[in-house]
């Protein structure tokens, strides 16, 4: 399939906006926990959403589309978004955005597996060369001792293959309904969760007016929500549509280097093996995609 300029642009512009939301989301996290930092991003998100869905609350068929608007909501971002937060409470932001670039491998995998999608020799070579630098990544990284910590860097891998559910999801079964439409009710669907947990569960109130950077936290996950969120998911779903799930899904060659510039700046150490480890899962990518 070959791809447009606006598709490409869309991809890069993706790429910049979520390479920053992991910087977005550890800045989020100086005034609030990652319970509250994720359900704060889904219920601003849905707020900033909420006018839009006057204008297309007719254009679902909820008995058709259901299915593909709960994965979308529930796997697309709900799911990841306490994951990768509780991931940053003890991993570095530019790891995380590097684990992130496995969401093509379990896409394809996944389209294979589950919706029969028809996979190439190449495709495999390159699902097994990510995961070969994944290992890499995960067991040998030499950052600091806290980016060591394999289990919070597996709930980063749990996230990218919800990632992976939701692409898939939303090619097999909203390929015919409108983006926004479909990100405004997606979000409808979660939104009210994350507005009941915020209040039912959280101190967010509390760390927004005592602590002395709550105002500027919040500041930051509102920009992780509209724009990392609210508005990206839109792009995603046009390009999803236009281009397909995993081109879509290949923004993930330019988001480990967005997020480790940004970690870099904000003083984190990036070793050469993360470096070398990277490059392994992005050549795999390539391998994704290769004609």
């Amino acid at each position: 399939m070959k791809q447009s300029a606006t598709s490409w642009i869309i991809l890069i512009v993706l790429s910049l906006v979520w390479g920053s939301s992991f910087i977005l989301m550890k800045q989020g996290l100086i005034a609030f926990t990652s319970d509250e930092v994720a359900a704060l991003r889904i219920a601003i998100a849905f707020i900033f959403l909420l006018p839009l869905l006057l204008k297309h609350f007719k254009s679902v068929d909820l008995k058709k589309d259901l299915k593909g608007l709960v994965l979308m909501g529930v796997f697309g971002n709900f799911i990841p978004a306490f994951l990768f937060t509780k991931a940053e409470t003890e991993i570095s932001s530019s790891l995380t955005g590097m684990l992130n670039a496995l969401t093509p491998l379990f896409t394809v995998l996944l389209g294979a597996l589950v919706y029969k999608t028809k996979i190439k020799n190449s495709q495999l070579l390159g699902v097994a060369v990510g995961l070969v630098g994944a290992v890499l990544l995960l067991g040998m990284n030499s950052g600091s001792e806290s980016s060591k910590n394999l289990n919070y860097s597996l709930l980063v891998v749990a996230a990218t293959f919800c990632y992976a559910i939701s692409v898939n999801g939303i090619k097999k079964y909203l390929s015919e309904v409108n983006s926004v439409a479909a990100s405004v009710w997606s979000f409808t669907i979660i939104g009210p969760m994350a507005l009941v947990y915020l209040f039912s569960n959280t101190d967010f109130h509390s760390h927004l007016m005592e602590h002395p950077q709550g105002a500027s936290s919040f500041g930051f996950i509102c920009i992780l929500a509209i724009c990392g969120t609210a508005l990206s998911i839109i792009l995603f779903n046009n390009l999803i549509k236009a281009a397909g799930a995993v081109f879509a899904a290949s923004c993930t060659y330019l988001i480990p280097i967005v997020a480790v510039g940004w970690g870099i700046l904000d003083g984190e150490s990036v070793g050469m093996i993360q470096f070398i480890s990277v490059a392994i899962i992005i050549v795999g990518v390539w391998l994704i995609n290769k004609k």
